[in-house]
């Protein structure tokens, strides 16, 4: 849909239908005065642009079609890792492996800072722990037979077994059990932090969404008491829906099964989908909601209020459980009460599964053909395109470049969020394809408005599909709504 309207009109029309996509979502009070921090991909230098041409990608960009790992098309049975292998936002290393490309990186980056901001809104402390973890920690809980071939094992040259961490509960109770002076007044403790885990699986498939390297978001708790332990089990619980909102993701919390983490009690927040692996049920009537393992196979009726079931697929992308003194015990993880005397601390643990949480979203947001990314997580923002090379609006090609430049002075959020489709021996229309699959939630186009006066530029709200024109001041203006992390 083409319209044309005063600047401000067209904002506020536009704006007021976009706030609640992705590129536009508020970032909650805990956001306030947050200034974004770059890691691995910097903000260039003024003067300098991001250009498209410079951007690493694999070579069949614009293929039809891809290969598995194994080699078989017929083997990519999911959209996410269809498309992903597609554009080239992760390139296949061995069965369950893949590179994650730049554009996934970035996106990975921003949805780690989104964590960093949840978790420590609630009070967590990133740590970092070693993937190596010897194999007496795991014989201590028994878990070293109970996981099975699941666990990664391996020796060192000395014979000493180890295990690649698939999840870290025996490693941060025995780094807790070493400080020996705790006092209560110290808990509680919620450490976490944001790792590669591994996993042997038997059958890796659907992309990132089923792999045997991943990254993973494991935090630990440790309370005084019962009380404050299922206290922080609600918080927890609470920032994770938190996340999944800011996300756009309709995530269900369900009642599941405590596997071989153990403990007493445990959810999983499922998303639903049809390539999900997971079933689980919900109670319309009175909100009860479980996985189908927590249910009796021909069960129909809620056990709360035997009202009926609807019955869904998901992707499991949380898990929480609470694992009272299960570990401590084992490792004695104590602290001193208010009497002086030790009392092992009541502990929960909590995942977030990072890139499978990144992959989900683009299975339940994205069009059969084109990348659409959870809300605040798209690589790079903005995507300008100037005219092709010798055409007759050629001569917009310097002002395209202008409002690059402008975009990125009266708009300091967007800087390093906006790239410059320099490939100008395309026309306009095959690179609007591309910027259509990688999903950039806007794209600004130097057509043949842009030789008005004043120029008038195409944007292009990916999300909803309109098409506005706006002059350099307009376009600037609308931008300035949109939130980064």
């Amino acid at each position: 849909m083409h319209k044309c309207f005063p600047a401000r009109g067209v904002m506020e029309g536009l704006l007021s239908r976009c706030r609640a996509l992705p590129a536009l979502t508020t970032c909650g009070r805990q956001l306030s005065g947050y200034v974004p921090h770059r890691f691995y991909h910097c903000v260039p230098e003024r003067g300098k642009r991001l250009v498209l041409s410079r951007m690493f990608q694999p070579q069949n960009l614009r293929e039809d079609q891809v290969l598995s790992p194994e080699g078989r098309s017929g083997d990519l049975s999911c959209k996410s890792q269809r498309l992903m292998l597609q554009v080239g936002l992760i390139h296949p290393a061995s069965p369950g492996c893949y590179h994650l490309l730049p554009y996934t990186v970035r996106a990975i980056e921003k949805l780690e800072r989104v964590i960093d901001q949840e978790m420590q809104a609630i009070g967590g402390q990133k740590v970092n722990m070693p993937s190596l973890s010897p194999a007496e920690l795991w014989r201590a809980t028994k878990r070293w037979d109970l996981m099975g071939k699941e666990l990664l094992r391996l020796r060192d040259r000395h014979g000493k077994e180890y295990c690649l961490g698939p999840t870290h509960e025996e490693a941060i109770t025995a780094l807790v059990a070493s400080q020996q002076t705790l006092s209560y007044k110290q808990l509680p403790f919620l450490l976490y932090q944001v790792t590669r885990k591994f996993r042997d699986e038997p059958r890796p498939r659907f992309g990132l969404l089923r792999s045997r390297e991943f990254y993973m978001k494991d935090m630990y708790t440790f309370d005084s008491s019962p009380e404050a332990a299922l206290e922080t089990y609600g918080l927890v619980c609470g920032a994770y829906s938190s996340l999944f909102h800011r996300l756009g993701l309709q995530c269900v919390r369900v009642q599941a099964d405590v596997g071989s983490i153990g403990g007493t009690t445990s959810h999983e927040f499922q998303l639903p989908a049809e390539v999900g692996e997971d079933r689980f049920a919900v109670c319309p009537g009175c909100g009860f909601s479980a996985n189908m393992e927590m249910l009796h196979s021909s069960q129909t009726s809620c056990p709360a209020c035997r009202g009926p079931l609807t019955e869904s697929r998901g992707i499991e992308v949380g898990h929480t459980f609470y694992l009272g003194t299960k570990y401590s015990s084992i490792f004695s993880a104590q602290f001193t009460n208010a009497h002086g005397k030790p009392c092992l601390a009541e502990m929960g643990c909590y995942g977030l599964g990072v890139t499978r949480i990144l992959a989900a979203g683009i299975e339940v947001l994205s069009t059969e053909d084109s990348v659409r990314w959870p809300s605040l997580l798209a690589p790079y923002h903005v995507c300008l395109i100037p005219p092709k090379k010798g055409s007759r609006e050629e001569a917009a090609t310097e002002l395209t470049g202008g409002l690059y430049d402008l975009i990125t002075e009266a708009v300091p959020q967007l800087r390093g969020e906006v790239l410059l489709d320099d490939r100008t021996h395309l026309t306009i229309g095959n690179r609007l394809k591309d910027a259509n699959k990688f999903g950039y939630p806007f794209v600004i186009i130097a057509g043949k408005r842009a030789l008005e006066d004043p120029a008038h530029f195409e944007v292009r709200c990916q999300n909803t599909g309109e098409v506005v024109f706006l002059t350099r001041e307009g376009v600037t203006e609308f931008l300035s709504q949109v939130q980064v992390v």
